[in-house]
């Protein structure tokens, strides 16, 4: 019996290494840590100092949280949200109209066991949602109205904010919602429904979900299938626009973050989470670039800005979720992306 128990603690700690064979990359910055279980992260961009910006990340569990850390890694109290019950993947938008001449910054993430997404101004943390907007909610199933990624979408065509959101399972068609977040006249905020698209393979799950706003693309990743890509905007319809990646990764597909730069520039990078590295693939042909070894382990989440923040960050900063209650905070420059 002991045996078999120093057997099972070994296959453990193998299957939660990182098993790269590239020159592992240290982060800058490991922030403090959370109670239970990091998952997702998103970043706050500060537009009066962007010094202090604001990184978000999930804690998962029933008793969870959505921490807000400083660019040093510190726990910042007075921006944490706490008693949520199960929070799974947050995201950021700038700009959301309450009303003709009001305009907030918003912060969403999904509440799984309450079968819901939440969402708050940035940075006083005010809720706008009354409590939460039920996602999924034409399902019968139970299990399929437990959600998972969200992605916030800005269109580019007039400004509308639109929530698209994952789930824990569902169809092999229509496995992703989306929403619109309106307010109306008495400056009270609703999600309303606007279409259902999105294969699944049916071999995993759906989780991290990336928006690429300027090109109008969304990203997904069908776990151990491949990336799947669609138009963001729903008027452009349903059509899935390419299914790449799957070869390059050990097993599960996880978080993506879009790193944007000028003229359709830039670089996708998507977590190969049992090899404990990260896939960057070209923003323009979505053909695969380089991987790199950032010493995490088992990263779930991971988000991308490239823009300054401050001498620690001077060429953007990238950060992903470490199986040890923490997130890693990288300079971008030592992804080798610029």
């Amino acid at each position: 019996m002991k045996n078999i128990f120093l057997f099972l603690l070994a296959l453990m700690a193998m299957q939660s290494c990182n098993t790269s064979k590239l020159p592992a990359v240290a982060p800058n910055v490991i922030t403090e840590k959370t109670v239970n279980d990091t998952d997702d992260p998103a970043i706050w961009v500060n537009p009066m100092d962007a010094s202090k910006s604001i990184v978000f990340g999930t804690d998962k569990e029933t008793n969870g949280a959505i921490y807000a850390f400083d660019l040093n890694g510190k726990i910042l109290e007075e921006k944490s949200i706490s008693d949520i019950r199960r929070p799974n993947n947050v995201d950021i938008a700038y700009g959301f109209a309450i009303d003709d001449t009001t305009k907030v910054d918003i912060l969403m993430f999904t509440e799984r066991e309450k079968s819901q997404v939440r969402l708050f101004s940035v940075p006083d943390m005010k809720p706008l949602d009354n409590g939460g907007f039920p996602v999924f909610a034409d399902e019968k199933n139970p299990e399929m109205r437990l959600p998972m990624g969200v992605s916030l979408y800005k269109s580019s065509k007039d400004q509308s904010i639109y929530a698209i959101v994952g789930r824990k399972t569902g169809p092999t068609q229509g496995y992703l919602y989306q929403y619109k977040i309106v307010a109306n006249d008495k400056g009270q905020v609703n999600a309303e429904l606007v279409r259902k698209f999105g294969k699944f393979s049916g071999k995993k799950e759906i989780e991290a979900i990336a928006v690429d706003h300027e090109l109008g693309f969304v990203y997904y990743s069908d776990e151990q299938h491949c990336i799947r890509k669609y138009y963001a905007e729903p008027s452009m319809g349903d059509v899935e626009l390419s299914c790449f990646g799957g070869e390059n990764f050990k097993s599960d597909i996880e978080g993506i973050a879009i790193a944007q730069y000028p003229n359709g520039e830039g670089y996708i990078i998507v977590s190969d989470q049992q090899r404990g590295q990260f896939n960057i693939y070209s923003r323009k042909t979505n053909a695969f670039v380089r991987a790199v070894n950032l010493s995490t382990l088992e990263t779930d989440g991971c988000e991308v800005v490239t823009v300054p923040l401050n001498d620690t960050f001077k060429s953007g900063l990238f950060v992903a979720m470490n199986d040890e209650k923490n997130f890693y905070f990288y300079d971008l420059e030592k992804l080798g992306i610029e």
